[in-house]
């Protein structure tokens, strides 16, 4: 599997609004479509494939500052990447990411009112495309109102259902049900939320 070329961009965004020249280049000359709304702190990153897709909705934050107010540390920038013609990242509305990665070879589609702690990495990928050990990019589905604690991993060909917790530091590598609490490595089923 060859990656396609990918237009690079990054862009420093301290809630510009959306007549913000560098906003302008995303929404239209790279094909990023941000809703209304949207904070950032800091640096967000965009590496993009041709003909891929990357959609944020309205209302959400991306936390990328290391001084910010998460006091919980954040170690690197938010960043989007498609690395695949046709891969797409698909984020509801008022979702909240510090310091969050989110790589698609495939799909990643985030649903609304999801919370992504410090430095959470979300990939459907095994990010070395041209090493014959590497498996078959499978699509992510995180569903709305999921939590994924400090240092949350969430792996290719997962579904993280409604309402779910996931408890810092796991490794979520299986499907996880909605309205419950997981954690590990690898991620289980802890209990049930009522």
């Amino acid at each position: 599997m060859k990656i396609n070329t990918i237009i690079y961009y990054k862009i420093k965004l301290n809630t510009y609004f959306w007549t913000n020249y560098n906003l302008f280049k995303i929404k239209y000359l790279w094909g990023v479509k941000i809703n209304h709304s949207c904070t950032f702190n800091g640096n967000l990153i965009f590496w993009k494939a041709i003909k891929s897709n990357i959609t944020i909705g309205s209302n959400c934050m991306f936390i990328s500052n290391s001084n910010s107010r998460n006091l919980v540390g954040i170690n690197r920038p938010c960043t989007l990447i498609t690395q695949n013609t046709n891969a797409q990242i698909i984020i509801g509305s008022g979702c909240g990411f510090s310091g969050t990665v989110i790589s698609s070879s495939k799909s990643i589609i985030i649903g609304n009112n999801v919370k992504c702690g410090g430095n959470t990495q979300i990939m459907d990928n095994d990010w070395h495309p041209e090493d014959p050990r590497s498996g078959v990019p499978k699509s992510i589905i995180i569903h709305d109102n999921v939590w994924l604690g400090l240092n949350v991993i969430v792996m290719k060909g997962v579904t993280i259902g409604k309402n779910a917790v996931i408890g810092a530091n796991s490794v979520v590598t299986k499907s996880v049900p909605e309205n419950v609490m997981a954690a590990g490595n690898p991620c289980k089923v802890i209990k049930e939320l009522k």
